[in-house]
């Protein structure tokens, strides 16, 4: 029997778990991750558990300059770590398990070498962290470092060209303790100036705050670059420095190495902070400077801003040694009217000479697609118009054509991803053959979603369908083409009650073979009926949502009404169009976790999952302008849908969210009277404390004040009356989104006489990881619900 009580008094509560049929879905074993080397011939199963523990969140934490690290350990401390390793040869019918792990492993950062005879990853011991290897022909496991790498600043190691060495950031041999702040004695105030510039900085979180936390950012964050070999042997590369990139060129003879330095900020995160980049030869050879960026604390107005000075630089990888970067021509201000936004520049080692302008882009740089000496793909975008140009250029001759100009939230238009392979540097590169390229798409239309290959002629810039899947009750996604030639191709398959499995494919004589065997660890939802149901919006929106049906529920029938929850997260959109466009899959696994509803199906709700929200705006209008009218209409049509199906009692409807999802759920439960009760997760409710932007909304508070205060529930918590759950981590990490927003929300709810629960879950931040808290929260979700649907 579940109970609590729902008062406006403090309770103690100790951690609690949901009812049985919620519990048994939630406390399940999560089968392996899987990935595979370039060849396609050898798989890895990474496992890792299903839940942290609470006690794993309970470790030593320092946050600067928007980090969170264990001191103690020198690696971020919000890692989920795997615990154990497997290999599949393809062809053979079992995995092998890796020998000689370490004990208790927690091991992260896996990367193949080079040659992809070994897997490196590192392993986290109480004291730090060591680099392993392992021989992937015989499964056996070594350690190569001591626990002295320092991963403060992320993977703490590249592998060199060889396949024999890394280069690793190492701990200093003379680095000194770190400051204790009861004992730190200020040397003075802390003084901020403004230049007077004008500026757009997101609310970010974990920031400096002192001197203190500046000598103890440097203290973790310096190393010392070394190269060790596989045998363990290690000589000096670089002396100490807070290395914040490190990339090793595809011939191997250079390595590209950025390092943060002073003056560090008290408003911006640590990639903000000034930084300068070096090229050295393999030995540690200063070649030259090629990149320095000062601190950027001030940035233009806009998704579409840049910083100004190179940035996006890396190596060409269809060359030995060419470096390629970008730079704004509009001084990275997207209210500047020019001509071209940005331009691509190349510089080939030794860079003794100047650099080379490769192409000018009118919007701003989105990537390149690499290919050969003759060919290569350049995207570029603006937010404003949510359009994405992709042209392809002959490098040599300088010869371009545009070859997409579209909508980028225009789903059933997306033209794919080029296939790729692997270059003689080990590089991925667009794969040409006799001047043609071949894409991989998901394949989402108005119909369904229908995967498939194209071909793209680079002479007449024709494409033709090669294959499509055409499955009606599966759901299958190409994830590699193996042989084209062959017709073979590498998938992943699931239904809503088969686990996605890998497969190799033979479309051309019709031969599956099946490659994993995982099993569905949710048996107790095989009944459940699934559909995904469209409907419209009263202003012609074609919307959608996934709907959920208990098993063994009558449906034509329909005597029993039901309850309804509903689960979504708002998303904007600059036409109707795009807006009413699904990547929903009815034959999508079912896989039900704490970010949804999808439990309750097994208490007897209907549940519509991951329904449409969109927020449109057209023409001169942002799509903010109309947020409250568009949310309410959003969630009319969802109910109306449902409803006119027959299935719900349309007085039990339950909404619910998690970040933007709970800044919705407290909009609808304040200004419309469609729900009963509603769930809102780590959300932001005051606007104004976000000033300068949040989600995709660009004006700051300054530029319409009045649309900020109407879309902050606090402003309206006079309003609310409907019972709200509010939940946070106790250290939400998300910029924004501070667990103070939800302490102020629901006091100024609690005074106000609104019916109310708010729970903190100690020591999770944004998303949720400790299996006690998850529990707890399903708990919570579960008498809640009960209360105010089924009561």
């Amino acid at each position: 029997m579940i109970a609590a009580g729902y008062s406006y008094t403090q309770e103690n509560i100790t951690f609690q778990k949901p009812s049985e049929e919620i519990l048994k879905l939630a406390d399940y074993e999560r089968p392996p991750s899987v990935f595979m080397n370039s060849n396609k011939d050898v798989m890895i199963f990474v496992y890792r558990p299903t839940y942290k523990e609470l006690k794993d969140l309970n470790q030593e934490e320092m946050r600067l300059a928007g980090l969170r690290i264990n001191p103690k350990t020198n690696i971020s401390s919000t890692l989920s770590y795997v615990n154990n390793i497997k290999i599949k040869k393809v062809g053979e019918k079992k995995e092998i398990q890796v020998k000689n792990l370490p004990e208790e492993a927690r091991l992260s950062y896996f990367s193949f070498s080079p040659d992809e005879k070994y897997l490196s990853f590192t392993n986290t011991t109480s004291n730090g962290v060591e680099l392993w290897v392992v021989e992937l022909a015989t499964g056996k496991a070594k350690k190569v470092t001591k626990d002295n790498l320092n991963a403060n600043m992320g993977r703490p190691y590249s592998w060199m060209k060889d396949s024999n060495s890394f280069i690793v950031c190492a701990l200093p041999s003379d680095r000194p303790e770190l400051l204790d702040e009861d004992s730190f004695l200020p040397t003075g105030p802390i003084v901020a100036t403004s230049s007077g510039q004008v500026s757009q900085n997101r609310t970010y979180q974990d920031m400096l705050k002192n001197k203190f936390d500046e000598e103890n950012f440097k203290i973790l964050t310096t190393s010392e670059l070394f190269i060790v070999e596989v045998n363990g042997k290690m000589t000096p590369f670089a002396n100490a420095g807070i290395y914040s990139g490190i990339s090793v060129s595809p011939d191997g003879e250079y390595v590209m190495v950025s390092s943060i330095h002073e003056p560090f900020s008290y408003m911006v995160p640590y990639y903000r902070f000034p930084f300068t980049t070096i090229i050295y030869d393999a030995k540690g050879n200063h070649i030259k400077e090629v990149n320095n960026v000062p601190l950027n604390e001030v940035l233009p107005q806009g998704f579409s801003s840049v910083r100004e000075g190179k940035r996006s630089m890396g190596w060409r990888a269809d060359q030995p040694s060419t470096l390629y970067y970008v730079e704004a021509l509009d001084r990275g201000d997207q209210a500047n009217e020019v001509e071209f936004r940005d331009e691509v520049f190349i510089w080939e080692a030794p860079f003794t000479k100047e650099p080379e302008s490769l192409f000018k882009l009118s919007s701003r740089y989105a990537g390149i697609n690499w290919g050969n000496e003759e060919n290569l793909f350049i995207s570029e975008f603006w937010f404003d118009t949510r359009n994405i140009k992709t042209h392809w250029l002959n490098p040599t001759t300088k010869e371009s054509k545009l070859i997409v100009d579209r909508n980028y939230q225009d789903v059933y238009s997306d033209p794919g991803d080029f296939y790729t392979e692997k270059n003689k540097f080990g590089r991925e590169t667009v794969v040409v053959k006799e001047n043609k390229v071949h894409l991989i798409g998901d394949g989402y239309t108005k119909e369904g979603q229908f995967p498939y290959i194209d071909e793209l002629d680079l002479t007449t810039f024709e494409t033709k369908r090669i294959y499509t899947i055409n499955s009606t009750d599966k759901k299958e996604d190409i994830i590699d083409v193996l042989n084209l030639d062959r017709g073979e191709i590498l998938l992943r398959s699931q239904s809503p009650v088969d686990y996605p499995n890998f497969y190799i494919r033979n479309y051309k004589q019709n031969i599956d073979i099946q490659l994993t065997n995982f099993l569905n660890p949710f048996e107790s939802l095989k009944g459940v009926h699934k559909e995904v149901i469209t409907y419209f919006r009263e202003d012609g929106v074609e919307l959608s949502g996934t709907l959920y049906l208990p098993a063994g529920y009558d449906k034509e029938a329909k005597t029993e009404k039901l309850p309804l929850l509903i689960w979504a997260y708002p998303t904007e959109y600059v036409d109707k169009a795009t807006a009413g466009m699904s990547t929903k899959n009815p034959n999508s696994f079912t896989y039900p976790y704490y970010g949804s509803f999808v439990y309750w199906v097994a208490k007897g709700y209907a549940v519509l999952d991951d329904a449409s929200f969109p927020i449109v705006g057209e023409g001169d209008k942002e799509p903010n302008d109309t947020f409250i009218e568009q949310l309410i209409a959003n969630g009319k049509a969802a109910i109306d849908a449902v409803d006119s199906l027959g299935y719900i009692d349309r007085k039990r409807v339950g909404v619910g969210g998690h970040s933007y999802g709970a800044f919705m759920t407290a909009n609808l439960l304040s200004h419309s009277d469609l729900f009963a009760c509603g769930i809102a997760r780590s959300g932001a409710y005051n606007r104004t404390l976000t000033p300068f932007g949040f989600q995709r909304e660009q004006r700051n508070y300054w530029d319409n004040p009045d649309l900020y205060n109407r879309m902050s529930p606090f402003m309206s918590a006079d309003k609310m009356k409907t019972p709200m759950l509010l939940v946070h981590g106790e250290d939400d990490n998300n910029s924004g989104t501070y667990t103070e927003q939800t302490k102020r929300y629901f006091d100024a709810l609690k005074n106000l006489g609104a019916p109310v629960r708010m729970v903190l879950l100690p020591k999770e931040s944004h998303g949720y990881v400790a299996k006690e808290n998850i529990f707890h929260l399903l708990y919570e979700q579960d008498v809640f619900l009960e209360k105010y649907l089924k009561e």
